[in-house]
């Protein structure tokens, strides 16, 4: 697929946010594109304007992780602003685990399948009623002004709890092992994608990252 020439774009109303996910681009430019603030802006993905290397994680919470990630993705494509996000599962029992590390909880990044077998071993003797978790996540925008950068930030949470069997065949990560809080009965997996968004924490964060970006104004 053809990359955009970031030569194209102005850098004064071009928001790059850092993913190659075209679903994320999507959710974030309807939610984000329709403040005030940035209502005029252009959002691309900065997987579309090059084949760059995702940075080092070396933050110790999530919005430490999505700072690093949109900074980067300034450093990357040269552009003066910046939308990132990180987001795991945090569960009680396991003290917050797997925490800031839940795509690589069990050594290999992004490999579902033993990061659910290994949460699910661990969880193994845990009763129901102490099986309480989250989904959490952390939203930036970076706005680069010379050496200086502003960052506006949203927090949002998804509560529920951690079954002992996978269902449903939807999402990813977690998705299958997570009871809805909010919709009781139904796993995270089992939701369509309209459905999820309606009530994901990535949702909740940006709408108080809209929040911030209209006291902004």
């Amino acid at each position: 697929m053809a990359k955009i020439d970031i030569a194209t774009l102005d850098p004064d109303r071009t928001v790059v946010v850092a993913t190659g996910n075209a679903h994320k681009l999507t959710e974030i430019r309807e939610i984000l594109g329709q403040t005030s603030a940035l209502r005029d802006f252009t959002f691309v993905a900065l997987g579309d304007l090059g084949d760059f290397e995702d940075p080092e994680e070396t933050g110790t919470t999530f919005y430490e992780n999505a700072i690093i990630k949109a900074e980067a993705a300034l450093d990357d494509c040269g552009l003066k602003m910046a939308v990132a996000d990180d987001s795991g599962l945090v569960v009680d029992a396991l003290d917050g685990r797997p925490g800031i590390y839940s795509a690589r909880y069990a050594g290999v990044h992004g490999d579902d399948a033993a990061n659910n077998d290994k949460l699910l071993a661990e969880m193994e003797d845990v009763p129901d009623d102490e099986r309480s978790a989250r989904f959490h996540s952390a939203v930036v925008l970076v706005s680069r002004d010379g050496e200086y950068d502003q960052i506006l930030s949203g927090e949002g949470d998804c509560e529920g709890t951690i079954a002992r069997d996978l269902r449903g065949t939807n999402g990813f990560g977690y998705d299958p092992l997570f009871d809805l809080e909010d919709i009781p009965g139904k796993r995270m997996a089992e939701l369509e994608l309209e459905e999820k968004n309606e009530i994901s924490h990535r949702r909740r964060a940006l709408d108080g990252l809209v929040r911030m970006l209209d006291q902004w104004t």
